[in-house]
Formats: C-alpha cells, structure tokens, sequence
C-alpha cells in the first residue's frame, strides 16, 4: 500500500509538532502585545485632547480678503475631516460645545508658475492661501491648538483660451482646502 507509505513520512513526530505550535503560539502572543508596548494608537482618536471634549464647534472662518466664499470651503472642508476622521461630535454653534475651532483666512495670492515661451502667456499659476486656526477649550478657556499661519498652496493649469483663463481655480481651492483640513485634523489629534 504506497498510500500508508507516503502519508507516514509526511508526519511529524509529537515532540516536534509540539514545539512548533508552542513557537507559533510565543510569536503570535508577541506580535499581539507588540502594538500595546510600542506606545501605538488608532489614529484618529484624539486621545491628546482632553477627556471631556466631546463636541467641537467649527463655525465659518473669518474672511479677511476680498476672495468670494472661501470661508465656506475651508469650514466645510475642515468640518468634513473632523466628522469623517474622528468621533467628536461637530457643529457649527459653539453654544453646547466643548471646544471652539475658530479660523480665519488671512491672504490668498495667486502667482504664475509657468509660461507659454512661444506666446508669453502663463501655462499654470499656483493658488496660496494663509488661514489663522484657534482650538479653544471652552471649559477651561485653555488654547489647545494654534497656528497663526498655515500656508498651503495649489497649482493648476491654465487654458489658452482667454474666454476660459481662470476656470480651474476653483477646483484647486477645493484641492487646497482638503489638504489644509487633513492636516490640520490629523495636527490636532496628534499635538504637533
């Protein structure tokens, strides 16, 4: 019977069966523990922050330019990362909130990147927005976050056709304001 024959040369006799499931049983307990020991944490928690903050208040960014709208885009976009990043509850009012996350968009400037060397004309401009961030404490009135100067840019490509010069920048804006949003979420769960 050739079958016996091979199925008995493909066991392992007991004392190494039992050391090779005592080996699987030590690593995988060690690379369970591992993440625990290393100080690691799911992102997006917000354990930096205190305890009792639980609901946070991001009312519209201030708008100091004469830039239309984007005040809202940067609060949307800053509202969107917190709801869709952490499990604060958000709102727009700061009655009954724990923490205030108070903005304002300082300067946007708009600069050419790169010209046509056959007509002169810019091929891409690069769009820079300066925002001011505030994460208050309303309990304690403590500043648990600040940078007075975030700057973030975004380029973009321009038509040639005059009828259509500015058509990008918008979608840039948004680009620009999702980046701010994530960074400056991800900033305030770690405590950069």
């Amino acid at each position: 019977m050739t079958n016996q024959g091979n199925a008995e040369s493909v066991l392992v006799p007991a004392p190494n069966r039992w050391r090779r499931g005592l080996a699987l049983l030590l690593i995988t307990g060690a690379l369970g523990v591992a993440p625990f020991a290393c100080g690691y944490h799911v992102a997006g928690r917000g354990d930096r922050l205190p305890p009792d903050v639980k609901t946070i208040a991001v009312p519209i960014f201030a708008n100091q330019t004469s830039r239309f709208r984007i005040e809202q885009t940067m609060t949307q976009a800053v509202t969107r990362e917190f709801i869709e990043r952490t499990r604060f509850k958000v709102t727009a009012d700061p009655a009954g909130a724990d923490a205030v996350l108070k903005g304002a968009v300082k300067d946007v400037r708009t600069g050419v990147v790169a010209f046509d060397l056959n007509t002169g004309r810019a091929t891409a401009l690069q769009i820079q927005v300066t925002a001011n961030v505030e994460l208050i404490d309303l309990h304690t009135k403590k500043v648990l976050f600040t940078n007075p100067n975030y700057i973030f840019r975004e380029e973009y490509q321009v038509s040639q056709s005059s009828a259509n010069l500015f058509e990008e920048d918008q979608p840039a804006l948004d680009r620009l304001s999702r980046d701010l949003a994530h960074t400056l979420v991800t900033e305030i769960l770690e405590n950069f």
